[in-house]
């Protein structure tokens, strides 16, 4: 199983794509990234077919005939298999992002917590992050395999990479298989870093100032994505400085001496007894 066999950038048969898709299956598999049958991905093969994972059968035991061939409709046009019941989901992807040419969709473990949770993954942390994929937001539940599940990434598939999807999983996307498995590996990195500052109790963000450098430097590393960093998205140090007086959740701190604090506590005493 090596990337090398993978590459992006070159033009591929529709055999080699099919190879590609179970080789990145196993990875996820052996990644613990999904269990038993779990998980999808698929690759545009041209301007009206798709080739995806086929559902019932797990990742990391796949073969190249079990792979499925679509149209941009979803319907069969061949395989011996049924294609991914979470098929819709990839091909909303296709339809908005004509740049987009592979989906991923997996259940990093602690990735999938934060999804649990309903806690985007938004804050100015990793420098490498804010490059690669600037936020990762949480869509609304939806039912996976029916419109629910597309009706709540539509609003997002325009503007991110990577998204997580509530009490679900995680779907990535790119220009090729090799990326958008990446890209999962990312957020699932990403995950497990913000979870042990968590547990740490002190998170450091980088400032506004920081992150702008970081996005100019994008284009220096061959980043050419879509995914959005919007004001406010990343969290950084600045927002956080400035949420009291922005009108976010912090409450107002203020300080006073030891005696200004007796004689508070005193006077509440005195307020308390005078009114039983």
């Amino acid at each position: 199983m090596n990337a090398d066999s993978i590459s992006p950038g070159t033009i591929k048969s529709e055999d080699e794509h099919r190879r590609d898709i179970c080789t990145v299956g196993q990875w996820i598999h052996a990644r613990s990234f999904v269990v038993a049958t779990d998980g999808n991905m698929s690759i545009r093969l041209d301007s009206r077919r798709i080739l995806t994972s086929p559902t019932g059968i797990s990742k990391g035991m796949m073969t190249p005939d079990d792979l499925v061939i679509t149209d941009l409709q979803g319907r069969k046009l061949a395989g011996r298999r049924e294609a991914s019941s979470e098929l819709a989901m990839h091909l909303l992807i296709y339809n908005r992002r004509p740049d987009v040419h592979s989906v991923c969709h997996a259940h990093p473990p602690t990735a999938t917590a934060f999804a649990a949770a309903g806690i985007a993954l938004n804050k100015a942390l990793l420098s490498e992050l804010i490059i690669a994929l600037g936020c990762i937001p949480v869509a609304q539940y939806g039912t996976p395999g029916t419109r629910e599940l597309s009706d709540a990434l539509e609003p997002m598939v325009q503007h991110y990479d990577a998204i997580l999807l509530a009490n679900h999983g995680v779907v990535t996307c790119g220009a090729d298989l090799l990326t958008a498995f990446f890209r999962m590996e990312t957020v699932e990195h990403f995950a497990q870093v913000s979870l042990m500052t968590e547990m740490l109790g002190k998170q450091v963000l980088l400032s506004g100032r920081d992150v702008e450098k970081l996005l100019v430097a994008r284009a220096r590393y061959g980043t050419t994505t879509v995914s959005s960093v919007i004001p406010g998205c990343p969290i950084t140090s600045d927002n956080v400085e400035g949420a009291t007086e922005n009108g976010g959740d912090r409450p107002e701190r203020i300080s006073v001496t030891r005696d200004e604090l007796e004689a508070l506590i005193e006077e509440a005493v005195r307020k308390d007894r005078a009114q039983r």
